[in-house]
């Protein structure tokens, strides 16, 4: 556990490969992001304005690809407007970056991170119109690639397009799989789902689907495993994958009830044996006193048991 009494933690920037363990988290309904470190009291780095009804707020989180230097980082947020990316520096104003995605009275799920090639990938909610994910001409219900100014990202499949993929509902989490491939977490009315995006063709069908609903969030993708964890359910799924990044047998579920945190929320790679996740009790769960928090946990090796507690 590096982050205490804090508030649904649903964007978390873990500084690769810290010792101690440490990073940022966002708390998705103040818009606060702290700086959290194992050993030390969570610091406040900014507060950004954010509305966080309707399934909006501080929904992502990413450093700069040169963040040691430039200690700059980006937010995926939702305003009483629209939903749109800044970034910003410790204490200073935050600064447009992306704006304009829709924002409805639902559906402003989101999430952000980084790519191996330093762009950044946005995951957009469809703004409570499920037919504003099948529009090329909205930026609703998509998966975005963009640099580090907003502009589409060099490499896209259309260049003159951010849209690298179409149809999401409400989208929770990104991860990136060994391929460079992405993953994406969504939610509908029907089922929760994960999707392995293949840049600038069809959605097609989610490589896992749901039907019971656990509320898919924050996912870690390693060469034999996808990891998802899940803010309704209150657990841990471990999903193993054969060479190619097939899904071959159903979750082994784990962090059940009292061994658990409770309702997890965003995860993030900290380094190769660790992810930092950030608990959402605060939002629909029964909160401890310590909540809401970010804590540690085990990425399971290849072929190895589930995930636990660090």
């Amino acid at each position: 556990m590096i982050g205490t009494c804090l508030d649904t933690i649903d964007a978390v920037a873990p500084f690769p490969n810290s010792e101690p363990p440490a990073g940022l988290a966002g708390e998705r309904k103040s818009g606060r992001v702290m700086q959290v470190q194992r050993g030390s009291a969570p610091n406040a780095v900014i507060t950004l304005p954010v509305d966080g009804t309707a399934d909006g707020g501080l929904l992502g989180l990413a450093l700069s690809p040169s963040y040691p230097e430039d200690q700059l980082v980006y937010a995926y947020i939702t305003t009483p407007t629209d939903n749109r990316v800044v970034r910003f520096t410790a204490g200073d104003v935050p600064k447009p970056v992306l704006t304009g995605i829709p924002r409805g009275p639902a559906g402003n799920r989101g999430s952000m991170t980084r790519d191996r090639a330093g762009n950044l990938l946005v995951a957009t909610g469809n703004a409570g119109d499920p037919a504003l994910a099948a529009d090329p001409k909205s930026l609703a219900g998509k998966l975005l690639r963009i640099d580090t100014a907003g502009k589409p990202a060099k490499g896209n499949p259309d260049p003159s397009t951010a849209v690298i993929a179409a149809g999401l509902q409400n989208p929770a989490s990104i991860c990136i799989g060994i391929d460079s491939r992405p993953w994406v977490t969504d939610r509908s009315a029907q089922e929760d789902a994960i999707y392995r995006v293949d840049p600038g063709k069809p959605l097609g069908n989610p490589a896992w689907r749901w039907p019971d609903k656990p509320g898919v969030a924050g996912c870690v993708v390693t060469p034999s495993m996808l990891a998802v964890v899940t803010s309704t359910a209150g657990n841990l799924q471990i999903l193993p994958l054969n060479p190619e990044g097939v899904i071959t047998a159903k979750p082994t579920v784990s962090l059940a009830e009292k061994e658990g945190f409770g309702r997890l929320g965003a995860m993030a790679v900290l380094n190769s044996n660790l992810a930092m996740v950030g608990t959402v009790n605060k939002t629909g769960g029964t909160p401890v006193s310590s909540d809401d928090r970010v804590v540690l946990l085990t990425i399971p090796p290849p072929n190895g048991p589930g995930g636990g507690k660090d």
